[in-house]
């Protein structure tokens, strides 16, 4: 015999879930509603319900194998249905189907699987009560490489369209690690979606597009983490908590530096993309040009086109710490300055680029030079904090503090897994507790966002005005600084959210 399965809406404490009753088809009848639990009950809102057409499975058939009915007889089942939830809430079934909770559970995906992306799904497969159960990319090899890579690869169900991903409404949350150009879109389809989201820094391709991921993040009440993991780094939260506490004085400057050595790309001919890879679907919003070699894995982050130079793409790290350590947001200003003084190839995006963001009280200072495989400041890419009494330096070696008369300590903390944290504001349903809400992550973005923008524009002292999303001061050039605030999206692939 065939038998249906009824989703049912129960509210845990976080979100609506589901459990599921198994019944014959040939009685099922469709029940929906909310059911309270312990001194989390609640009757669901209009906000709580609300998710975007197709998001949630009705009712799915499945063979002889099905939910166990605890303490219920499939007759008196079909017997209570008929009476609609409130006869079936009398029936406190609900402590019986607890088990099956997503609160326990969660049912994570992955989209874009090159190596960041395959990164998310080991990390996320690892973690407690949490299992990968789908993966999408373009690329059918990195896809199938990603889905072998964690522990219940054979049922891990592989996508090479992530509007179809979405539509599986037993998805909990995503992480998106694909280029820079599709993270906004890809993220504000899986909200409206009712997916929860950890999306990859930057988080946005332009500024206009943080603007929309905070509103929507806000307005469908997801928890939406930003990728500046540091933010987990205990090290690097005990060396901001010690910077409060006053242990180098005032502090008046931050250095975010990268430094490192990025080799150049060349230039590549116009070619035929990969064989079986849409790559009308890989451009998505972005202007359409001829594929190249260059245009695709990772060298994308070099073109404007679809992603944001390393300034965004590393060095956002070291902002976000800064930012962090001087408890600040957007500057007054920013004067910009960058170009091409190792590179002689395909490169769009600078090689060096130094920027320095303007507050009241202090000044943050990016450094950028891609041309330099050896240790600077004693340390590879990091922060320096300069304070009245002496310097902070925060780098992937841990924290160090050196004062006036030359005497040194180092500070240590306790990390926290930033996949973990995100799982945990998801599984309390409060943004409140990531470490890393996208409405800080924005604001990191686009200060990295207004640098390009004045680097790309010749070297301008730029200012914006956050409340109004307008540059208000750009050497004459505020036209252009405004167009470049946001894109054009090409036709069939806009934005799914308005604001």
């Amino acid at each position: 015999m065939e038998f249906c399965i009824f989703r049912v809406g129960i509210c845990f404490g976080y979100r609506d879930s589901d459990f599921e009753l198994q019944a014959p088809m040939s009685s099922c009848s469709l029940l929906a509603g909310g059911i309270g639990y312990g001194h989390n009950q609640r009757r669901f809102s209009s906000a709580d319900q609300r998710q975007a057409p197709g998001t949630r499975d009705s009712i799915r058939r499945i063979g002889k194998k099905g939910c166990t009915m605890n303490k219920m007889s499939r007759r008196n089942f079909v017997k209570t249905s008929g009476t609609g939830l409130a006869g079936f809430a009398s029936l406190n079934l609900v402590q019986s189907f607890s088990q099956s909770s997503p609160n326990e559970r969660i049912r994570h995906a992955v989209i874009g699987t090159g190596g960041q992306g395959t990164g998310h799904c080991r990390a996320f497969a690892n973690l407690r009560s949490c299992e990968v159960v789908a993966v999408c990319d373009l690329d059918a090899q990195r896809r199938d490489k990603a889905a072998a890579s964690v522990p219940n690869a054979e049922r891990v169900k592989k996508h090479d369209d992530y509007r179809r991903m979405l539509e599986d409404s037993s998805i909990d949350t995503v992480s998106i690690a694909t280029c820079d150009h599709w993270h906004t879109p890809i993220a504000l389809a899986a909200i409206l979606a009712g997916k929860h989201v950890y999306v990859e820094k930057p988080c946005s391709h332009n500024v206009h597009e943080s603007r929309l991921l905070v509103k929507a993040a806000r307005e469908y009440k997801k928890c939406v983490q930003h990728g500046t993991q540091r933010r987990s780094a205990g090290d690097a939260i005990a060396g901001v908590r010690a910077l409060r506490d006053g242990v180098i004085g005032k502090v008046l400057v931050a250095k975010a530096i990268n430094h490192q050595l990025r080799g150049p790309i060349g230039r590549a001919p116009v070619s035929d993309p990969p064989a079986g890879v849409n790559y009308d679907l890989w451009l998505g919003p972005a202007p359409a040009r001829p594929f190249t070699k260059n245009r695709w894995h990772y060298n994308w982050h070099w073109f404007w086109d679809y992603g944001c130079g390393d300034l965004g793409n590393d060095g956002i790290h070291q902002v976000d710490v800064a930012r962090r350590g001087l408890g600040v947001d957007y500057p007054k200003s920013a004067i910009c300055s960058g170009g091409q003084l190792f590179y002689d190839d395909d490169h769009e995006t600078p090689d060096t680029q130094t920027i320095i963001y303007e507050y009241e009280q202090s000044h943050l200072i990016y450094e950028m030079r891609l041309f330099t495989p050896y240790e600077l400041e004693g340390h590879d890419n990091g922060n320096v904090f300069y304070g009245t009494n002496g310097k902070m330096e925060i780098g992937r070696r841990g924290v160090t503090v050196t004062l006036k008369g030359g005497a040194a300590k180092k500070i240590e903390g306790e990390r926290e897994n930033h996949m973990e944290n995100f799982l945990t504001a998801v599984r309390a349903n409060d943004p409140a507790k990531l470490n890393a809400r996208i409405d800080t992550g924005a604001i990191s973005a686009d200060l990295c966002h207004l640098g390009n923008i004045g680097t790309r524009l010749g070297s301008q002292r730029l200012e914006y005005d956050p409340a109004s999303g307008k540059v208000i001061h750009c050497g004459g050039r505020e036209a252009e600084a405004n167009a470049l605030l946001k894109r054009t999206y090409r036709a069939g692939y806009e934005l799914p959210y308005r604001g």
